[in-house]
């Protein structure tokens, strides 16, 4: 028994860096909006979303152990055009999602600070920050760090969740709820569901991570071993989407109250979600939580992009000998973070947009990416041993199905209504 609990102990690691980067733009952010806009509306939507896409993140882990190589290899082995594709979604949407995360953690931080910074300046100083810190402290450093600020913000977003929902709603009698099937409605559950849970290219992460965990330790787990890494970060990732609903529902729902584009107001607005549940000395525990959200996902982006868009050039490269993947992944992080600094500076001012674009790209790149996953999964040369089950199976068509039906929705509504 003793020897089981230590070699989960020691499997456990890349789940919590999914969670870090699920819980931020789509959580704290999101998740907080669709409940302070449309208040318990939208609750099914993001049961869904976290339900059919489970399996296409599942299968990351079932890949890798069962292969005991990366899903990008598994891409490649399907067909080269495959990881191609794999490759064009992350460099777009990876620039697009990095740029978003860094102007909402320097709103946060900027009211931390009680300073007036210019948030191009902030978002440029963490962005450099974590770039320092990966490059430097490597894998153990982030898996380590994010381990604490997933403990941090789960712990302070449970707490929060029971207070709200014993104060009760705060909407006011008269108010009259927004139909969530207008124009605006539609655009947005879209936006919604983009980074809920994360952006199934994150998927090829966990793979990454999972894979340099093994080198780390130098042990392989079995699959149940790893699923139960990739159970616990899923979990937390799904209830804590629930609980950020909750608190937009029950504290902004049916107050006038909306959300301000500008960076750090809008963290003020999020802070002040928490402070009048706990009260305003709370702002020095919650502030700090709240950015960590923030920051663990803008971290593992920046990790988790260059790293699988290095990978998949090294795995396209045909793997020649000379071809150095560290200093390839460095080149890419730079550069990928210059360009989102860059959107940044043109963008400053529109936080929600910025959020929304970043997602709604992610999610209409969802239906691709979900179905190559599948397809590696459920290929002749896939040990049958690790192949998914009949209802892993059904639930993933229904994934892909559900996805793309909202996908041609979501164009159809953005062009012709």
């Amino acid at each position: 028994m003793k020897n089981n609990y230590s070699r989960i102990i020691k499997t456990i690691g890349p789940g919590i860096l999914f969670a870090g980067a699920a819980i931020g733009g789509s959580h704290l952010i999101q998740s907080t909006r669709a409940g302070a806009d449309y208040g318990f509306q939208l609750l099914i939507i993001v049961i869904l979303a976290n339900l059919l896409k489970y399996p296409f993140f599942e299968f990351s882990y079932r890949y890798t152990i069962g292969k005991e190589k990366s899903l990008l290899e598994g891409y490649y082995d399907l067909g080269k055009s495959f990881l191609w594709i794999f490759t064009f979604i992350s460099i777009i949407t990876g620039i697009i999602n990095l740029a978003a995360l860094a102007l909402g953690s320097s709103g946060l931080l900027t009211y931390i600070l009680g300073v007036n910074i210019n948030p191009i300046l902030m978002s440029i100083i963490l962005v450099i920050s974590s770039i320092l810190m990966l490059v430097v402290g490597k894998f153990k450093v982030l898996d380590n760090v994010m381990k604490v600020m997933v403990l941090v913000l789960s712990i302070c977003t449970t707490i929060a969740f029971f207070m709200a929902i014993n104060s009760g709603s705060q909407a006011s009698p008269d108010y009259v709820s927004p139909d969530v099937w207008q124009r605006s409605g539609i655009l947005f559950i879209v936006a919604l569901m983009g980074w809920m849970p994360a952006p199934i290219e994150a998927s090829a992460w966990t793979s990454l991570w999972t894979l340099n965990k093994i080198k780390d330790n130098k042990f392989k787990p079995t699959l149940k071993e790893s699923l139960i890494d990739f159970y616990i970060g899923y979990v937390v990732t799904t209830i804590l989407a629930l609980f950020f609903l909750t608190l937009g529902a029950m504290i902004m729902y049916g107050t006038k109250v909306s959300f301000s584009n500008n960076g750090t107001l809008f963290a003020e607005q999020v802070i002040e979600l928490y402070t009048s549940l706990f009260g305003k000395w709370s702002a020095v525990i919650i502030a700090p939580a709240a950015f960590i959200t923030l920051l663990s996902s803008l971290i593992t982006v920046i990790d988790g992009y260059p790293r699988s868009i290095a990978d998949a050039s090294y795995i396209l490269s045909e793997k020649i000998n000379r071809f150095d993947r560290v200093k390839t992944n460095n080149y890419i992080m730079i550069t990928m973070s210059i360009i989102g600094l860059v959107i940044v500076s043109f963008m400053s001012k529109n936080l929600k947009v910025m959020i929304d674009l970043a997602t709604i790209i992610t999610f209409l790149a969802a239906p691709v990416l979900a179905y190559i996953n599948y397809k590696v999964v459920t290929d002749n040369n896939f040990p049958a041993e690790y192949k998914p089950g009949l209802w892993l199976k059904i639930i993933s068509w229904a994934g892909i199905l559900f996805l793309s039906a909202f996908s041609l929705i979501f164009l159809y509504t953005l062009f012709f209504i």
